[in-house]
């Protein structure tokens, strides 16, 4: 806000309103561009809906893979502090994201299906940022890169994901670092495959959260991780509720088992030893 002179000579509290282009809220936030990019296929209202919420968990997606890049990248440093921010950003992100699913949540088969057919063969499944968020989480496949064969830009930045450490990675080095028992073969393991439970880190996290006092810090990151693990779970288990009321367990538009893959993933846990290590402390 700026201060203009009046006839007195007194300042004004009016906002600067002449520019020679456009205004520097649009040059920095781009609204104009954010704001035309929705193009309904259908005559239906409730495809706008559709469009601009699903858009919105796209930014979301984004936002959050940049969270988890930074903490991956302090993790590696040995800067906790730092990676403990991001995670605890990324917490309220998470958040924000699965109320997305508010908007569709209510949706009838009659609503869904007035506009399902605009979709074609598109899916959510298909989603290239949702798919760096998955590997992130050690959730790797080779095959999730054959959708994006054909855009080599994102087929790149995939790839390069799938052969990177995942977040659980880098923290599971960062307690080796520390002197913790950490196998080897999880250290050296293929980091383009799914990352698979180890009772041995079971054993690891279980040993931190038994002696709070003299392991405060990484039971604080165990904690931060734990309420990551469990938003993604809500995230997985809103879809497949939004889905079911939306169109039952008819097939899914990418061409999946719909409800009953959603079903499928809902099931899963990230990070899967900090959640039975409790069972032993």
């Amino acid at each position: 806000m700026s201060t203009i002179p009046d006839a007195s000579g007194a300042g004004s509290v009016d906002p600067n309103l002449d520019f020679a282009g456009t205004t520097p809220y649009e040059d920095y936030v781009q609204a104009d561009v954010l704001t035309h990019l929705q193009h309904p296929l259908s005559d239906d209202p409730g495809e706008m809906v559709f469009l601009v919420t699903t858009q919105v968990m796209e930014l979301w997606f984004t936002v959050i893979v940049h969270e988890w890049e930074t903490a991956s990248r302090a993790l590696r440093e040995d800067r906790l502090p730092v990676a403990m921010d991001a995670l605890k950003r990324s917490v309220r992100e998470l958040e924000a994201l699965n109320h997305s699913w508010r908007p569709l949540s209510q949706l009838t088969p009659a609503q869904f299906n007035a506009y399902r057919s605009a979709l074609g063969e598109g899916s959510g499944f298909q989603s290239a940022m949702y798919r760096r968020m998955e590997f992130l989480l050690g959730e790797k496949s080779a095959s999730m890169l054959v959708p994006h064969k054909a855009a080599p830009r994102v087929h790149a930045e995939l790839e390069k994901a799938l052969y990177q450490p995942s977040l659980y990675d880098e923290v599971l080095r960062l307690l080796a670092r520390r002197g913790l028992p950490i196998p080897q073969d999880v250290l050296d393991r293929d980091l383009s495959q799914k990352y698979e439970p180890s009772p041995v880190i079971e054993e690891t996290w279980a040993g931190i959260y038994a002696d709070q006092d003299q392991n405060g810090e990484l039971v604080r990151l165990g904690e931060a991780l734990t309420d990551i693990g469990e938003l993604v779970w809500r995230w997985r288990n809103d879809h497949l509720v939004a889905t079911r009321r939306a169109m039952g367990s008819k097939t899914g538009t990418g061409g999946s088992a719909g409800v009953a893959w959603l079903e499928k993933r809902a099931r899963k846990n990230v990070f899967p030893e900090l959640w039975t290590a409790r069972s032993h402390v």
